[in-house]
């Protein structure tokens, strides 16, 4: 057995957040590979590290002196070394070269990555184990996106060489020679590659919740824990805003069928959520997540004999791709089509996008409408549980609110419903009333 362990920033705050990764590593010696992300908040005013590194970015970029920023950052993780009783072991020389090079040559990607640099080499140091250098191992294309295979050969070969070893997140090496990180959360995929490259039974994603939950504990209180969810499904939730993984660290290691675990820090006895292909596990609820977004326009085009009309569909989003706007959701009927877009890209062009359409497309009419909502409720149980969007439509009927739109795809995984944004958590709530509390009672 062989396990990749990444862990997030709140679980490394602290030289107490560290003793208790520690305890976890220790306890499965299984766990090989750990990936660190900076250290995170320690209590709800505190900054994250990252944040710190990215304004004295700013400050280098403007001329301005950074000692006393980079004393800041330094004090945060002299304060780790202390608690973990690291004695001899000191980071000064890092953060001269940090310093020196932040003023001579300021660039913001090298100042977000110091943080899991950093964190990286005191873990290793207190695991006293391997430390690899995600820049010597992690490549990028001129694009900017993961150079797959110059990555996973050279990753694989250096994984080969280190029986235990840690390899810090969020950052790799652009094709240009400079370090290059990947966007926020980006440990997880850091998580995924090295999952994938050690040819890993399981990836463990240590974070400060206990796996996925069904709702938003925003908006439904103590909502349930998912045991299980397959990689379609969480594709789908991260989508419409669920956000304990960072979406593209599913990708990696789902081509290589290495299940994902979702563990608590704070309560490594807890289960956790697999993420996996596929299983035969009993579901507790048909439904697997309820997630969703506020603030989407519709776009709503009528045509007398459009399903006749050839290269219709093609014309109109022709419009919107001459105006670089991407779209959600496109239900449609005999005589009319609907085109859902996010608000903040579509509101500043609609006039133009309208021009288009009817250059294009020679509609009857076009009506927009603001103030849309999204809900997406999820689960490959739906296919197989008779009367799921009537029990859908009776929960928000009984809440008097209006469905604007209807949108169920054939793989009969999911149902997207549009509500008014000002009945959003209302019609959250209600779903999962229906579909959760109503099945536990």
């Amino acid at each position: 057995m062989k396990k990749v362990v990444k862990f997030g920033g709140s679980s490394l705050a602290s030289a107490e957040q560290f003793l208790k990764v520690g305890s976890i590593i220790k306890a499965d010696e299984s766990r090989v590979y750990v990936v660190p992300s900076a250290p995170g908040k320690r209590f709800s005013e505190d900054t994250k590290v990252t944040d710190m590194l990215l304004r004295a970015y700013e400050s280098a970029s403007e001329g301005k002196d950074i000692a006393e920023e980079i004393k800041a950052i330094k004090a945060r993780y002299d304060e780790i070394i202390t608690g973990l009783g690291l004695e001899g072991f000191s980071l000064d020389k890092d953060f001269e070269e940090i310093t020196k090079i932040l003023k001579e040559n300021p660039q913001k990607d090298y100042a977000a990555s110091r943080g899991e640099f950093l964190n990286g080499k005191i873990m290793a140091e207190y695991l006293g184990i391997d430390f690899i250098d995600a820049a010597e191992v992690i490549f990028f294309n001129a694009e900017g996106n993961l150079n797959d295979y110059k990555t996973y050969k050279t990753l694989a070969a250096r994984l080969e060489e280190s029986q235990r070893a840690v390899i810090p997140g969020f950052y790799g090496m652009g094709k240009d020679g400079n370090v290059k990180t990947f966007s926020r959360g980006g440990s997880d995929v850091t998580g995924s590659i090295v999952a994938k490259a050690a040819r890993a039974d399981v990836y463990e994603n240590w974070t400060d919740v206990s796996g996925f939950l069904v709702a938003d504990p925003r908006i439904v209180p103590n909502p349930k824990a998912i045991k299980y969810i397959t990689y379609r499904e969480l594709r789908e939730l991260s989508y419409m805003g669920a956000s304990v993984l960072h979406e593209d660290a599913i990708f990696p290691v789902r081509h290589c069928g290495i299940p994902i675990n979702i563990r608590n820090t704070n309560a490594p006895e807890d289960a956790g959520t697999w993420i996996v292909e596929s299983t035969c596990q009993k579901q507790d609820y048909v439904v697997t997540g309820i997630a969703g977004k506020k603030d989407f326009c519709t776009i709503f085009i009528t045509k007398a004999m459009m399903n006749a009309e050839i290269g219709f569909g093609r014309k109109v989003l022709q419009a919107f791709e001459e105006n670089n706007i991407s779209f959600e959701h496109m239900p449609s009927g005999i005589d009319t089509m609907t085109i859902v877009v996010h608000a903040d890209e579509f509101i500043d062009k609609e006039q133009r996008v309208v021009s288009a359409i009817h250059r294009l497309a020679e509609p009857d009419s076009i009506e927009i409408e603001s103030g849309l909502a999204l809900v997406a409720v999820v689960g490959r149980g739906m296919k197989s549980a008779s009367g799921t969007a009537g029990k859908l439509f009776t929960a928000l009927a009984a809440k008097g609110i209006n469905i604007k739109m209807i949108d169920q795809g054939s793989s009969e995984l999911n149902i997207i419903i549009g509500v008014k944004n000002s009945d959003f958590e209302t019609a959250i709530k209600a779903i999962y009333d229906t579909f959760i509390v109503e099945k536990k009672k």
